[in-house]
Parts: C-alpha cells; structure tokens; sequence
C-alpha cells in the first residue's frame, strides 16, 4: 500500500471496527476483519503466503537499514548516527534505497538533499500535529529554520 486512502467505505469501516473495540484497533483486529474476500478492506491486503512473506522480508531488510547506527567523530565529539539514509530521489525508484549516511553528509549536493528531506518531514509533522496548541514553541522553531 501507498498512499492515502480516501475511500469513504474503507474509512467507515475502519471506523467501525475501531469503535466496536472499544476505540483502540490493532492491526491484528484488522487483517482478520480484512479476511473475508466480502470485507471493504480485502484486497488492501497480499494473501498469497509466498508473496506475502517476500514482501515482509523486504520490510525487514528495510527495518535492518534503518536501525544500524555506527559513531561517528566530529571535533572529538562523538555522535550515534544512522549508518544508512534514504533521500527522497532514492524512494521515487523501484522499491526503495539507501546510502551511507556519511557519504551523504559529506557530499554537498546528497547534504542539501537530506536537509530539503528533512524539511519536508518537519512540515508533514507541523501539518499532523497543528492541532495542538502545546508545540507552538516547536512550530515556531521549524518556521525560523525554514528561513535559513
């Protein structure tokens, strides 16, 4: 799955699966609410088992990708940082890719990659969380790193 999901029977009846739970809805609730072929949410699901568990291999190796972390040295401070970075060109391909995240920090045109990245994800964070007056501080610190 990719993407945003509109479709007013498929919110509906999450919704309804959320609140006949008593509010909190586990994916587990969900793929055995998914599995009758009937049910608005079957085909968001892989139900051939082999493919399924390829495409869960993949998502492992992702998950591998992004919780190495390696220390790194700079000016005799050392930092814990992701050994790996995915840009956002490197999504857009097939599947999905990553790079050594000190050839990027290092490498001028990948470096403004990753901070335009980060940017775009501080944005999507301001856009998710706009309704809690609690993060003012925060938002206004994105916006005054925005003019930078």
């Amino acid at each position: 799955m990719s993407g945003k999901i509109t479709n007013p029977e498929i919110v509906g009846f999450l919704k309804e699966l959320a609140e006949s739970a008593g509010g909190a809805l586990s994916p587990a609730a969900v793929v055995e609410a998914a599995r009758p072929n009937n049910s608005p949410i079957h085909d968001q699901f892989v139900w051939d088992d082999t493919e399924a568990a390829k495409r869960y291999r993949l998502q492992q190796a992702s998950e591998l990708l992004r919780v190495t972390v390696e220390l790194i040295e700079v000016k005799s401070e050392t930092y814990e940082v992701r050994a790996f970075t995915s840009l956002s060109p490197d999504r857009a391909k097939d599947g999905q890719s990553y790079r050594a995240t000190v050839a990027v920090l290092t490498n001028r045109q990948m470096r403004a990659q990753m901070l335009a990245d980060a940017m775009a994800e501080l944005d999507a964070f301001q856009k998710k969380y706009a309704t809690l007056s609690e993060l003012s501080e925060v938002f206004a610190a994105i916006r005054k790193a925005r003019k930078k």
